[in-house]
């Protein structure tokens, strides 16, 4: 499959509707995803980006269809990920003097991935590519979200190559947003960003501020994921600009695992006194050794606060308890609050370990956790509902 983007360029990329998880078990991927290549064709005929390892022989196949390879003039990686240079290794065979444009540490990144020392063209923001009718600028993108991250922009069309930004793991034979199921498209981008771009918001504010500032004509954004961004593309920069200021919905998202479900009607009897409190505000429960963690992550995103639960085994806390919140911790999430609960029967240690991961998380503990002894009883679910109506009401007033 290859699509016309525009009367100069075509996607040449690869739909995956298999994928499951990205980034090895990772990132859970329930609607697969794309690894997007664009063929730009000129007086100069420029490839940017390929695709994804696995795929590399059937791109390149594919590719020799759409063009002899030997009139590809130059190649732009904006990303040496393997998802967008896997192919690279194959393809420069068959063109091995090719010019391959990237930043400094995008040339470092693919030397040490591949040890090959290909004919790299280092580009720094600003600097441009004349192809014939129209020049391509280079905008780096560092932390966007590797260190080599740049975008490519065709001036003349007013068309971005954003690699990762912007994009989200969604397969598609449609390919433009307007195409395609808006609520699954919304979900995608906000679960990509969440998962992958939140440690790195203070990096996209500064880049949207930057591109912005540069008053260039924006009429669509082709990420390296998913879908090409057509249909008022700014939409989407947009709504990148609001998740990178500290992102809030009216949520309370409580996540917890159990043993014997004394842990689990602690999170129930929270959720009825949050609802008591306040009605308007959206709650949301999380068993985390049965759904997807990454899909948690993004009810966390979402959340102006979290409570976090688990019972005390081995003076510790259970394994998919610890497992999701060594994530949050790396995500960085900013300008929340939080509080810990769990049952014990002798030790119950759990909650100070929670409260302590939470602290070191940058979560605003909002008391000192509350902890039920054995199966809760009518005092223990009593006070779980006074710990739902503080939280509400801490928030409420806030």
């Amino acid at each position: 499959m290859t699509l016309k983007i525009s009367d100069s360029i075509t996607w040449v990329g690869k739909v995956d509707w298999d994928l499951q998880t990205f980034h090895g078990e990772e990132y859970s991927t329930h609607k697969g995803s794309t690894y997007n290549s664009y063929l730009i064709r000129d007086e100069k005929n420029v490839l940017i980006d390929t695709v994804w390892t696995p795929y590399a022989n059937e791109f390149v196949d594919k590719l020799r269809q759409e063009i002899p390879l030997e009139k590809i003039d130059y190649v732009i990686a904006n990303h040496s990920e393997p998802d967008h240079s896997g192919a690279l290794f194959e393809l420069m065979k068959h063109i091995p003097d090719t010019p391959i444009y990237c930043t400094a540490n995008g040339a470092k990144f693919l030397r040490g991935q591949y040890h090959k020392d290909w004919n790299f063209r280092v580009v720094k923001t600003g600097d441009k590519l004349n192809i014939g009718s129209q020049d391509i600028m280079f905008i780096e993108a560092v932390m966007l979200h590797w260190p080599d991250t740049m975008f490519s922009y065709l001036m003349n069309d007013g068309i971005l190559f954003s690699n990762d930004a912007f994009g989200q793991h969604y397969a598609s034979e449609l390919m433009f947003n307007d195409l395609v199921d808006q609520a699954e498209l919304q979900y995608e981008c906000i679960k990509y960003y969440a998962n992958i771009l939140t440690p790195f918001s203070r990096f996209v504010d500064k880049k949207i501020k930057e591109f912005i500032g540069l008053q260039l004509p924006l009429n669509q954004i082709c990420p390296s994921h998913g879908v090409i961004w057509r249909n008022e593309p700014m939409q989407i920069v947009n709504q990148y600009a609001a998740w990178a200021g500290n992102y809030q919905e009216n949520q309370i998202t409580i996540i917890y695992d159990t043993m014997w479900d004394s842990t689990k009607k602690m999170a129930q009897a929270i959720t009825r006194g949050i609802l008591a409190a306040d009605n308007t505000v959206t709650v949301k429960l999380y068993n985390t050794s049965q759904r997807d963690r990454n899909d948690i992550i993004t009810e966390v995103f979402k959340s102006r606060a979290i409570l976090v639960g688990s019972p005390t085994v081995n003076r510790g806390i259970l394994s998919s308890v610890a497992g999701i919140m060594e994530e949050i911790k790396g995500l960085s999430f900013a300008n929340k609050k939080a509080a810990a609960f769990g049952s014990y029967g002798w030790s119950g240690e759990s909650v100070k370990i929670i409260s302590s991961l939470l602290k070191e998380s940058g979560f605003e503990l909002i008391n000192e956790g509350l902890k039920g002894l054995w199966n809760p009883d009518e005092a223990i679910e009593a006070s779980c509902y006074q710990l739902g109506q503080q939280i509400a009401t801490a928030l409420k007033n806030k």
